[in-house]
């Protein structure tokens, strides 16, 4: 793959598209849940120590929308990026606050983290130039 030439390879577009796709998907079918909200959505807010209401859910949905969307339009993907990173960040804090278990609740917004950034850096040559010249 050619990473410093000045053409980005095929492969190497879809790859990072193919990431992007799939963190985009998961994040609006976990925004798309809290905006019906669902009963497992309200229950599992309150065991996280939330009082929650469908309207909280509803907002967490809208938010996580917003800044999904922000991140698929390539001229906002950054932002996006950014806005989300925040949102996993805070998940992760909850998660830890909650007692949850590592590998599987705590570290799933990593997971979701680091697949959104890979895939914006692989499609995203400019950002990529920024971050490693």
């Amino acid at each position: 793959m050619k990473l410093n030439s000045g053409e980005d390879s095929a492969a190497l577009k879809w790859t990072g598209r193919t990431f992007s796709g799939l963190v985009i998907v998961f994040l609006t079918m976990d925004a798309g849940i809290k905006l019906i909200p669902i009963l497992p959505v309200i229950e599992s807010m309150n065991d996280l120590g939330f009082v929650c209401t469908p309207g909280l859910a509803r907002a967490l949905g809208v938010l996580l929308l917003f800044c999904t969307a922000l991140y698929a339009v390539p001229r906002t993907s950054v932002l996006g990026a950014v806005l989300l990173t925040g949102y996993l960040g805070g998940a992760i804090a909850i998660q830890v606050r909650a007692g949850s278990p590592l590998f599987t609740h705590i570290l799933f917004g990593g997971y979701i983290g680091a697949l959104l950034w890979a895939g914006l850096l692989i499609r995203n040559r400019r950002l990529r130039k920024l971050i490693f010249p």
